[in-house]
């Protein structure tokens, strides 16, 4: 049995007393819910105030963004360990919005995704297609090469650490969401890259959420399908009561 993982990304969203005072209100909506992992993706700058906020809850603290070297010249950048002593547990890697705004590439989300599992993060790493791939038909081939480039040199054991998360582009943040169907679909096809590289059992025990404009209206719905074992959300997560609509659905 795959555990329900739901994670929030708050992108560009909250100062450290907004961070706080959030957890705050959301610990008591999701207390008692342990049949998912609840997860919070917050900006650097918030860690320190979103790991002592969660301290006694099920919430776990993930960051948004990881760099491949543990130290050196790359200002502005946090390496994995410093997250690890931060106390964080998850990291978002490879989002639309950092291959879209930041250069994010193929071979930068592999090598963030090995120094975060080399550290002991769980890595949430993120594939998708835009609407133009989508049309000409190169959504299952786009997913199945982004995710075997993701997971290159990963280890069969370090695959208990990796999360994937089918996002597409086409339904970040535009408030469109793919249907149930096609999130299933959709995950059906990064599972089956996943039983390339792996085998069938890693790929039957490997979690893949679906992101794009999950919210409490639509969670159900897409939870219900075989391959989508969580969310991974956006706007949602700032709300506490429309984030623990989406845990209770997981439930």
């Amino acid at each position: 049995m795959r555990r329900y993982v739901i994670a929030g990304n708050w992108k560009m969203n909250m100062t450290p007393k907004g961070a706080e005072a959030l957890i705050g209100e959301m610990k008591p909506l999701v207390e008692g819910k342990n049949n998912c992992d609840v997860v919070l993706c917050v900006p650097a700058i918030d860690i320190p105030a979103a790991v002592e906020a969660a301290k006694g809850s099920n919430i776990k603290i993930g960051a948004e963004n990881v760099h491949f070297k543990a130290s050196g010249a790359y200002t502005g950048e946090i390496s994995a360990e410093m997250l690890v002593e931060a106390g964080v547990e998850y990291v978002v890697i490879g989002h639309s919005e950092r291959r879209q705004y930041f250069g994010e590439t193929d071979q930068t989300v592999n090598l963030r995704t090995l120094a975060a599992l080399n550290a002991g993060l769980k890595a949430i790493v993120c594939v998708g297609e835009t609407l133009e791939q989508r049309e000409l038909g190169y959504t299952e081939t786009l997913l199945k090469y982004q995710t075997k480039m993701a997971l290159t040199n990963v280890t069969p054991e370090q695959m208990n650490n990796v999360i994937i998360a089918y996002e597409p582009v086409w339904a970040i943040g535009t408030g469109v969401t793919a249907t149930a169907d096609q999130a299933d679909e959709g995950n059906g096809y990064v599972r089956a890259a996943v039983a390339e590289m792996f085998g069938a059992d890693i790929a039957n025990k490997t979690v893949v959420q679906y992101g794009g404009s999950m919210n409490d209206k639509n969670a159900a719905e897409l939870l219900s399908k075989e391959n989508v074992d969580g969310g991974l959300i956006g706007g949602a997560s700032l709300k506490p009561a429309a984030f623990a609509a989406i845990v209770d659905a997981a439930q």
